[in-house]
Order: structure tokens, then sequence, then C-alpha cells
């Protein structure tokens, strides 16, 4: 956090740098129940689950803007490769530091050869650090905005559900985003873990 993290936070928060926390999220065509107390059981429809859409994400954290590449299949290193070329041509002539876990697709030599060529930093978070990640509190709302509780009879609706939300996030969705996408980091120390 002190050595690397927190100085990239600040060049951005300045303007002197461009920092995107990236992260994929695998939405599955099924059933997401938010809470629900009933005294007669009920049966709820839901698709079988086997279709996903996946969308690998790069949050901006000083402008919340979030840039996407979506498919049907995997998200795979030539998926993160789409992503830095994208990144490297909206941002040109700006330092650029993406913020990533430690997924194979992303660790590759093909993504960190060309993370070097363009002038990208990719900044690797510690393993089991998703509360370093500020783009996995993104997919948490947008999951709860889109998927729970809600029954979607087709996947064309499900996707687009998903992508209207996406769309919507540097508009309508602006104050939430605002709230979630903070410096507030959740740690953790070793003797939390040890007493549960």
């Amino acid at each position: 956090m002190e050595e690397k993290l927190n100085p990239r936070l600040d060049e951005a928060e300045a303007g002197s740098r461009k920092l995107f926390f990236v992260d994929a999220s695998h939405f599955v065509h099924g059933a997401f129940l938010g809470y629900l107390w009933s005294v007669v059981r009920l049966f709820l429809k839901t698709p079988s689950g086997r279709k996903r859409f996946n969308v690998l994400g790069a949050l901006d954290y000083a402008t919340k803007e979030l840039i996407t590449v979506t498919n049907l299949t995997y998200i795979t290193a030539e998926t993160v490769c789409q992503l830095l070329t994208t990144l490297a041509a909206q941002t040109p002539g700006m330092p650029i530091t993406l913020v990533l876990d430690n997924a194979r697709y992303q660790h590759c030599r093909l993504v960190q050869d060309l993370a070097a060529s363009l002038g990208i930093e990719l900044l690797f978070l510690p393993s089991y650090s998703p509360n370093l990640n500020l783009i996995e509190r993104l997919w948490k709302f947008v999951k709860g905005e889109c998927l729970n509780g809600k029954y979607y009879e087709t996947f064309p609706a499900f996707e687009a559900s998903i992508e209207d939300c996406l769309r919507k996030i540097p508009i309508e969705h602006r104050d939430a985003v605002e709230s979630l996408i903070t410096r507030n980091f959740q740690f953790f120390d070793k003797e939390t873990f040890l007493q549960v």
C-alpha cells in the first residue's frame, strides 16, 4: 500500500497519471436470490445457468469511467491485450497503471510484453487480496442492480440488462459509484483470522 498503490492513487487524484483497477466478472444467466421470507414453499423460475456474459473491465479511479471488453466464451490473454490497446489509445501521452489480481491470463508473457511496448505499468496485487481491487465493489453493485431477485426469460434480455447498467454508471449510478470507489480499503490482520 505505502510503497506502490498509495503513490499512484495520489498521482491519479492530481491528474498526472491514469490509474485503472482491472478485473473480470462472469455474469451467469441463472437465479440470484436477494432476501426471501415465505410461510408457504415458493417455486421460482430460473434459467439453467449454463450461459454467461463475461465482462473484463477497467475502472478509472479518478473519473469513475468504466472501459469494458465483453464476450460469451472466456476471458483470455488476448482479451486482456484488447483492453490494453483500448486504454493506450484513449489516454495518449499519459502514464498508465493497471491494478490487477494474479489471474494467469493477466500475468502471462503476452500481456506483459504488450504492456511494456505500450508503456503501461502492471501493478499486481498480493494473492488473496480482492479488498484492494476497487472494481470488485463495482461488480457487487452491478450484480445487486441487475441480478438479485430478477428473472430474465431469455439470455439476450439478461445481457442487455447488464450492458444497460454498465452504460448508466457514469450517469444515473454516478453517486452510488462515487461513494463505493474510495480509498477506504478494508484490511485484515493475522489476529483477526486466528480468532475466527
